[in-house]
C-alpha cells in the first residue's frame, strides 16, 4: 500500500502552486487532466517507498500552460487555470481536507493583495488625530512629576584624558622585525 505525499499548494487568480514534499523521489510520474484531476507518484528512501496521490482539483485547468520542476527536495507544479478566477480551496471535495494538504505560507497571496499593493494600504483614515490618542510612544515626558538628576556620564575631556593615562602606562612592547 503506498503512502500520501506531504503536499502544500498556494494560487493566484490564474494559477495553483503545487509543491509535493519528497525527498529524493524516484520514479516520479505525474498526470494533469484538463478536467482537473491530478496524479502523482514515486518511490523514496532508501526502502523505495511508494507515495501515491490523487487530487479533484477544485475546477478545471490548462494542461498545456501547465509546468513541473523536479528537485532533490521537492516536484514543484505552477497550474493553470482554466478561467482566471479565486478557487475556494484546492480540491473538489467539501468539508475538512486530508491531513496531508496544507497551504504554502510562503507563496500565499490573498486575493486583494495580488496586485502588489498590502491590504490597506488605499485605506482612508479621515481626519483622526492619532496623537490625541492616548496610545502612548509619543514624545511626552513620561517622568514629569520627578526631579531631573545631574548627568553622571563622562565628558568627552575626561575619556580622552583616561585614554592617554592608560595609554602612558602600558610598557611599549618590543617590535619584532620579520625577514624573510
Amino acid at each position: 500500500m503506498s503512502r500520501h505525499p506531504s503536499i502544500k499548494w498556494a494560487q493566484r487568480s490564474d494559477k495553483v502552486f503545487i509543491t509535493v514534499e519528497l525527498p529524493d523521489a524516484k520514479n516520479v510520474k505525474q498526470k494533469l487532466e484538463p478536467e482537473g484531476k491530478f496524479s502523482f507518484s514515486a518511490t523514496a528512501g532508501a526502502d523505495n517507498v511508494p507515495y501515491e496521490v490523487v487530487l479533484d482539483l477544485f475546477d478545471k485547468i490548462d494542461v498545456d500552460e501547465s509546468q513541473s520542476s523536479i528537485t532533490s527536495r521537492n516536484i514543484c507544479y505552477l497550474v493553470k487555470k482554466a478561467e482566471d478566477n479565486w478557487w475556494s480551496r484546492l480540491i473538489k471535495q467539501e468539508g475538512k481536507s486530508p491531513t496531508f494538504l496544507k497551504a504554502d505560507w510562503d507563496k500565499w497571496v490573498d486575493e486583494d493583495e495580488q496586485d502588489g499593493e498590502p491590504a490597506g494600504a488605499d485605506m482612508d483614515m479621515g481626519d483622526i488625530d492619532f496623537s490625541q490618542l492616548n496610545m502612548g510612544g509619543g514624545l511626552g515626558d513620561f517622568d514629569a512629576d520627578e526631579p531631573e538628576e545631574e548627568d553622571e556620564s563622562d565628558s568627552e575631556e575626561e575619556i580622552e584624558h583616561e585614554h592617554s593615562e592608560s595609554q602612558a602606562a602600558t610598557p611599549a612592547s618590543p617590535q619584532v622585525e620579520i625577514k624573510a
